[in-house]
């Protein structure tokens, strides 16, 4: 049906093109038939960007803010990895290919995913041409022949997700850029500490332990301060010196804002996209909601993190000074779809409450990480 109707439009636009040039005869008639010719080529055009599926274009990626996904991050691909690792990639794949048309389960990173989405949704009822949107990337080092398992868990699912990169095993950190990646989230810390030392924002995903209710309406994210948004600057004087000489400096460098730490770029980010819809009056009905949460003292240590923020022209809609309390019982509250931390204690914890979590390998702490990390492997991707 579809092609006899784009046969049907070739013919339309030849003949109509043909009996103009026989009407006139004259150079004003050859330009009338020019201008024809054109009005029918619009119309096929038309004909063809309506065949089109209804989703939303994918916008270009200097525009969106591209947030780079792994496939063992979006799904749950515990029984497929069991098969790699025991008995190499040919199994894989072909394992793979016997079961592609079985959706895989979701995955620690596939509720976030869900709810930039939902963000996305709200942003294109209020600017249906904007491209400032989230663009999700599939990055994977999957052999492309996994490609259609892949791409039918995504359907099944009905995930916006167009843009794949499939590297066959090499490592994808170097299309991270080439991609315009705001965020890169993965379950291998390998993967993700190259990403960090390349500039890069990045996390190692970790699943909870029990199931949390999120919000469906409002994306929810998390940030630790120090070593996270903040460099590992005042971290660094904890470690070597203790907190009295950390809340001394503190206090005296209360007005010098902290260098920037990697997850910096993604809040700025968020907050972009959150005055679009302040502009619209909906400061108090936003989709996206930032928190964060720290281990810093709001009497001793708290103004220099806000007036940092303050100092690069970024808002956070809720700050929790915990004094070195457990954050998770705070996670809890909140039900953030992701909690970017750089220390593993805080990562178990929020795991314990049901949070994602997402672990940032940056700064002094993670000479004292290693040990923590190998209680969480098992629960890792």
């Amino acid at each position: 049906m579809i092609m006899s109707q784009i046969h049907h439009l070739h013919a339309e636009a030849r003949a109509g093109g043909a009996r103009q040039q026989q009407v006139d005869g004259t150079t004003g008639g050859a330009q009338d038939a020019a201008q024809q010719q054109q009005s029918n080529w619009a119309q096929e055009k038309a004909f063809y960007e309506n065949l089109t599926p209804k989703k939303h274009k994918t916008p270009k990626p200097q525009n969106a803010v591209t947030i780079a996904v792994s496939s063992l991050a979006l799904f749950c691909m515990d029984a497929e990895q069991k098969i790699y690792e025991e008995h190499g990639v040919e199994e894989y794949v072909k394992y793979q290919q016997e079961h592609e048309d079985e959706p895989l389960l979701p995955g620690a990173a596939f509720p976030f995913v869900k709810a930039l989405e939902c963000v996305n949704c709200r942003l294109l009822e209020l600017y249906p041409d904007s491209e400032e949107l989230f663009d999700v990337v599939l990055m994977t080092n999957n052999h492309a022949q996994v490609g259609v398992r892949l791409i039918n868990t995504i359907n099944h699912y009905n995930l916006s997700i167009e843009r794949f990169c499939m590297t066959g095993g090499k490592s994808p950190i170097d299309y991270l850029k080439a991609y315009h990646t705001n965020l890169y989230l993965s379950s291998d810390s390998q993967k993700v500490q190259e990403a960090i030392e390349e500039g890069i924002a990045a996390a190692t995903t970790f699943k909870p332990t029990k199931d949390m209710e999120l919000s469906e309406k409002q994306l929810r994210v998390a940030f630790d301060g120090d070593a996270v948004l903040f460099s590992d600057e005042s971290e660094q004087i904890v470690k070597a010196h203790g907190l009295d000489k950390f809340f001394e400096h503190e206090k005296a460098y209360e007005d010098n804002p902290l260098a920037q730490g990697p997850l910096k770029g993604f809040l700025e980010s968020l907050g972009k996209l959150q005055k679009k819809f302040y502009a619209k009056g909906m400061r108090l009905d936003c989709p996206i909601r930032t928190y964060l949460v720290t281990a810093r003292s709001a009497a001793s240590s708290g103004a220099r993190a806000l007036k940092t923020l303050r100092s690069w022209g970024l808002e956070i809609d809720e700050a929790l000074f915990l004094a070195g309390a457990p954050k998770g019982p705070l996670l809890k509250k909140i039900r953030p779809h992701i909690f970017f931390d750089d220390q593993m204690f805080h990562i178990e914890g929020a795991q314990e409450v049901g949070t994602v979590a997402a672990h940032v390998p940056y700064g002094v702490s993670q000479k004292y990480n290693k040990t923590s990390k190998k209680s969480t492997e098992a629960t890792k991707k």
